[in-house]
């Protein structure tokens, strides 16, 4: 288990290398930040000061050398736009995000798993067909649309919720509802084809036979033994909650660190866009390894 954990550890050491280099490059391709830090009548000895000040005069193999250097250090450097360490900047976004992904995906498994089995356990019957159409429709249907039609309607036109903020649970209901959608979905198919498959094994048949009530035979007989595919899907949603937040955080005004990602890049805060992205990429990482270990335990054939 322990060299397991070592080699997903250096493995991930090194995609996030390449994320970092990738990311560094091509931040500096935005433009000067001192165009927009500075006024428009500032002269050219205030605009050289500026990039002395940040470093952005010296050539990008330096900065990024330098950069590395620092990064080694757990020095993720300054936000130029707050003035304050990039990564505390993050830390506190990431914060907001990570409550947001911790509620919709605990909402979301549960809701997912209850109807899917249910689903299966009645195959082509009347609720199977109403949840696969809906969660087919969910599956199919995009965040930043969803999130716009959600607005119009339930706080433009009945004014029943606010657009954006976190000051009250009402601010967090859309756009939880929002990253609901799509991942319940997902969920609830492979939910529903998993549990179809263990339904018809030889094992529940037996309990069937013996008279076994239908709850214990979906929720404890078939869902353990169909769960790896849903662990599996559960993970990669998980991880593309914390990618996808960014659309949901920028058109709700969420303060969360995709909505910060945003701002950054539009501002040419590049310590503050490569934070971020570390940031994001080791709690996936994090999140990953997690869901490996999680098949060991579900399944004790399964070792790494």
């Amino acid at each position: 288990m322990s060299s397991f954990i070592r080699k997903r550890a250096f493995a991930s050491l090194i995609s996030l290398l390449g994320l970092v280099v990738m990311v560094f490059f091509l931040s500096r391709l935005t433009g000067d930040p001192a165009s927009l830090f500075l006024p428009v009548d500032a002269t050219e000895q205030m605009r050289e000061e500026f990039r002395q000040l940040h470093g952005l005069n010296d050539p990008l193999l330096t900065q990024f050398g330098r950069y590395i250097w620092d990064l080694l250090h757990l020095d993720f450097g300054d936000s130029i736009r707050r003035a304050r360490p990039a990564i505390d900047v993050v830390l506190e976004a990431f914060v907001w995000t990570l409550q947001l992904a911790v509620i919709t995906m605990t909402l979301v498994t549960t809701a997912a798993i209850v109807v899917g089995s249910l689903a299966a356990f009645r195959a082509d019957g009347i609720f199977d067909r109403i949840a696969s159409l809906v969660s087919l429709i969910g599956a199919s249907a995009p965040d930043f649309w969803v999130a716009i039609v959600a607005i119009v309607v339930f706080a433009v036109g009945l004014g029943w919720l606010p657009t954006s903020g976190t000051g009250t649970v009402w601010h967090w209901i859309l756009p939880i509802a929002v990253l609901f959608i799509r991942p319940f979905g997902l969920i609830v198919q492979v939910v529903r084809g998993a549990m179809i498959s263990a339904l018809s094994s030889a094992y529940v048949k037996t309990a069937r036979a013996k008279g076994v009530r239908a709850r214990p035979i979906i929720f404890v007989h078939a869902l353990r033994n169909a769960m790896l595919p849903v662990i599996t899907v559960i993970g990669d949603q998980a991880a593309a909650l914390l990618n996808g937040a960014v659309v949901v955080e920028t058109i709700f005004g969420f303060p969360g660190v995709g909505k910060l990602m945003i701002d950054a890049i539009l501002q040419r805060d590049f310590n503050v866009v490569l934070a971020a992205i570390m940031v994001t990429a080791l709690a996936i990482f994090v999140m990953n390894l997690l869901i490996d270990l999680a098949y060991s335990a579900l399944d004790p054939r399964i070792r790494h």
